[in-house]
């Protein structure tokens, strides 16, 4: 990156910001997955790293880009429009294929399963 040089000081600072920010999220989500003991309590620390991690990169990397090139960089708008709607319908697939699972096994740390609505 030779170019980072020729950054004026209000936008590197936002940049920078943002960068250590998400990649602060994406620690958080990585030691989240690692120290949580079950399944289903690992879930949720790497997804939110996913989102707010990935998302503050990005806009990041928009504003960085921009600013370089003069004009409105919308790559990263794609990349991020992907992962918001990935990564949840993912979480959702992997926690449903885990709940079915452990109840086929009759694993007792699954979780209890709601019992339907009643009509009144």
């Amino acid at each position: 990156m030779s170019q980072a040089a020729d950054l004026p000081l209000w936008a590197a600072l936002p940049v920078a910001m943002l960068l250590v920010v998400g990649a602060g999220l994406a620690l958080a989500g990585s030691i989240g997955l690692v120290t949580l003991k079950s399944f289903y309590d690992r879930m949720h620390a790497p997804t939110l790293g996913t989102t707010l991690g990935i998302g503050s990169i990005l806009i990041a990397s928009m504003l960085y880009f921009s600013v370089l090139q003069t004009r409105f960089v919308l790559h990263e708008i794609l990349i991020g429009a992907f992962m918001v709607v990935t990564t949840p319908v993912t979480l959702m697939l992997l926690a449903r294929a885990a709940l079915y699972r452990d109840e086929r096994e009759g694993n007792p740390d699954a979780p209890p399963r709601r019992p339907p609505p009643t009509k009144d």
